[in-house]
């Protein structure tokens, strides 16, 4: 009879939960287990207290109703499942009578947690950088690097200990930082972000610990950030740029959990979890005198170690998908991906500016296209230039030989070929050592000089192949169509076929 039940309802498209008088889960239908994350196998025949931990002062509806033997309605309850995620339903709960007993409890669930997010993202809107944008969710990259750091974040959410961020600018250590704010038992309270280098010691000091009347001149009484954010989260961002006289303080008021204000005389106690982050390794700060070695032993109980994007490649076209996706709804365009070549070019960047880097590329990228549905080359400019400034230096070496075929020489190399950029001409045996830099004396538009260097880039290799096509788009590392279309597109498709071998 009880797989019956179980059948009918993985039927309702709302979470449903029976529990026997015990508090052991019998029913725990299909979309109860998509709510909370959790499989049968590990909920059925277990007590809820086994499974689930409860925030706070709450209590769980289903013992609620067991214990009292009446109806718990329209309840928001917030808890964790055992991996540490947070729920948020909206249960109407039941006992289950016989003869007046109380044998069990049946609970029918909604997921709000996403309404939730939805409602105070809204609230937020247009608060500026202040608002909650992230979660564990919104974090993109599949690589095993990416996923082991936000294992590490989604069990830090499940406590109140601090937590230290490090990773290079760029990497999201504010997303994470977010992200473990909305995990934690605290979401529902405040969040306040403040960037320590972004005013001097002086200022910080009364900002984060307030100020008492008559501090100094035009001094009002005015609570600091450590109490704005009572009973939540502050995040600390570029943590090392703090003198470390204020470090010492900030110490005093983790260790003491109590805060004193600037010209106060009395302690204020605060409940605050504080978040802090910094753009180098910490062992890095600590040695060479930025972070004090106590304030990072408090801090860091726990540190999450951002990884660079060059150390995780299969991120970026994850990313690039993403960002895409992103600006096509921003933009209203309809673009598709990139083409081989970017894609190339995108999978081989350093990226020294990680993420960030990534996504003003595929937004500038994308502010330069018209009707295209894949972001090529052309549509990177500066990049697309630095490019083509180390192919030619890797085609064309100072000997003039190419570094491909070993043949085909070409008198005065790199300074000699350049020497088409601006004037058309041909390479001369004259050996110029002005070449590039000295021809970019003549300002041009950027997009025209640009194309003026490819152009005279293209037109040497396929020199150099001796005409043939498609070994000189072997060699450039693209499609032998692209290299026909570059070409057309700067001399009239009747001369292009007229000098070159096609094969």
């Amino acid at each position: 009879m009880l797989s019956l039940y179980r059948s009918v309802t993985d039927k309702i498209n709302e979470g449903v939960h029976v529990v026997d008088e015990s508090g052991r889960s019998l029913i725990y239908n299909a979309k109860m287990t998509e709510l909370e994350s959790m499989s049968r196998d590990h909920v059925l025949w277990k007590p809820l207290e086994e499974v689930f931990q409860f925030s706070g002062d709450q209590e769980s509806t289903l013992l609620k109703a067991l214990n009292t033997g009446q109806p718990v309605q329209n309840v928001r309850q917030t808890y964790f499942n055992d991996k540490g995620k947070k729920i948020t339903t909206l249960n109407h709960t039941y006992p289950i009578l016989e003869e007046g007993r109380v044998i069990g409890a049946v609970e029918i669930a909604n997921d709000v947690t996403k309404l939730e997010r939805l409602v105070r993202g809204t609230m937020l809107e247009g608060k500026g950088e202040g608002g909650l944008r992230y979660d564990f969710a919104s974090i993109v990259g599949p690589s095993a690097a990416l996923r082991e750091v936000i294992r590490h974040g989604e069990r830090a959410a499940r406590t109140s200990s601090s937590v230290l961020v490090a990773g290079e600018t760029g990497t999201g250590k504010e997303l994470f930082v977010q992200s473990i704010h909305q995990a934690s038992a605290r979401a529902e309270r405040p969040f306040i972000s403040q960037n320590c280098a972004a005013l001097p010691d002086t200022l910080i000091e009364s900002l984060l610990f307030g100020t008492a009347k008559g501090a100094f001149t035009g001094a009002v009484e005015r609570p600091g950030l450590f109490e704005q954010a009572e009973g939540g989260t502050l995040f600390l961002d570029e943590i090392n740029s703090l003198g470390l006289a204020l470090q010492a303080k900030l110490l005093r008021v983790l260790q003491e959990k109590a805060l004193r204000r600037v010209g106060d005389t009395r302690d204020r106690a605060v409940n605050v979890r504080v978040i802090a982050a910094l753009n180098e390794d910490p062992i890095t700060a600590v040695t060479e005198g930025r972070l004090r070695k106590d304030l990072y032993y408090r801090l860091g109980v726990v540190v999450l170690m951002i990884p660079p994007l060059r150390e995780r490649p299969e991120d970026i076209m994850p990313l690039v998908r993403h960002f895409i996706a992103k600006y096509n709804a921003l933009f209203q365009m309809q673009v598709t991906g990139v083409d081989t070549e970017a894609e190339r070019f995108l999978l081989g960047h350093d990226w020294p500016g990680n993420v960030r880097e990534l996504q003003h590329v595929i937004e500038g990228s994308m502010n330069l296209m018209d009707d295209e549905s894949l972001i090529g080359m052309d549509h990177m400019p500066i990049y697309h230039a630095s490019r083509v400034v180390k192919a030619l230096a890797a085609g064309l070496p100072a000997d003039g030989r190419s570094s491909a075929t070993g043949s085909v020489p070409v008198t005065g190399g790199i300074d000699a070929a350049s020497s088409k950029l601006t004037t058309g001409t041909s390479p001369s045996n004259t050996g110029s050592t002005d070449g590039l830099m000295a021809d970019l004396h003549e300002i041009k538009p950027l997009k025209q000089k640009l194309e003026e260097f490819e152009r005279t880039y293209l037109q040497q290799v396929v020199a150099l192949q001796g005409g043939n096509i498609s070994r000189a788009a072997r060699e450039l590392g693209i499609s032998r169509q692209s290299l026909q279309y570059r070409l057309k597109k700067f001399q009239p498709s009747h001369q292009t076929q007229q000098q070159q071998t096609q094969n």
